[in-house]
């Protein structure tokens, strides 16, 4: 992996401090607080083959001398690091003195082998933000565990189309994963796909079976058909691959 890393970044626990003033009668220090901590907008970090970019956004309350270039990185393990693609300093805007609205983009691509198959899972948001007098200052090893995936495919064909009142269907279907080290969709094997209908007039979809892939992260499987209706596959996901659904295909039982 290509390690992105900061000058000013430094090892350190989770800390929140408020740095001591010399002054012996000084006024306590204002604390830096965080608030409204968004990763990618609620939605999961999903990695393409080729990679992805994702935001993190949060907004700050602090002293009016606070410096705007806080730094903010992705850490794994006890070196690996992710960056945010847009310079630091320019990461935080002012709202007021005492507030600042923050957005880190971050641009991940395997090409520049930004990250690896190994890197799949959870990730330590690390942020520093002080004032220009040392006076306050927050310092956090984690201020949210970031998961980032390999993301998933999956399709889903029924045929024949139309089909007779209690024939056979048959369901085939491909479930593929990014690969980080090949930059290239791989299928997924051995992996349980659940195989879902919703009769015509419903929007509650009903799990039929559960089928697992092949080796080639195949999928194939039959059902008798009962009426009008649409099928699709559901995969839940594992801890290094995104959940995904097929889109949904209609078969007329005639």
């Amino acid at each position: 992996m290509r390690m992105r890393a900061s000058a000013a970044l430094t090892s350190g626990a989770l800390a929140l401090t408020g740095l001591a003033v010399p002054a012996a009668h000084a006024a306590p220090a204002e604390p830096i607080v965080l608030s409204n901590f968004s990763v990618n907008g609620g939605k999961g970090i999903h990695i393409g083959s080729l990679g992805s970019s994702f935001t993190i956004t949060f907004s700050a309350s602090h002293p009016a001398n606070v410096e705007r270039n806080s730094v903010l990185v992705l850490r794994q393990g006890s070196g690996e690091l992710l960056q945010p693609y847009e310079v630091q300093g320019n990461m935080c805007k002012a709202v007021s003195d005492t507030r600042s609205d923050c957005t880190a983009t971050f641009r991940v691509e395997t090409l520049n082998y930004d990250i690896k198959n190994r890197n799949a899972g959870d990730w330590r948001t690390w942020l520093r933000m002080k004032s220009t007098d040392h006076s306050s200052a927050l310092e956090s090893d984690n201020v949210k565990t970031v998961k980032i995936l390999r993301a998933a495919k999956l399709t889903a064909n029924a045929s024949p189309e139309p089909v007779r009142r209690g024939a056979t269907i048959t369901v085939t279907g491909d479930l593929t994963r990014a690969d980080w080290d090949a930059f290239a969709d791989q299928g997924y094997a051995a992996q349980p796909v659940k195989l879902q209908y919703k009769k015509n007039g419903s929007s509650t979809w009903t799990t039929l079976k559960t089928v697992k892939t092949d080796r080639y992260g195949k999928l194939r499987t039959t059902v008798k058909a009962t009426a009008d209706g649409s099928y699709r596959y559901g995969f839940a996901g594992t801890s290094t691959t995104a959940a995904v659904n097929s889109s949904a295909d209609h078969v007329d039982v005639r």
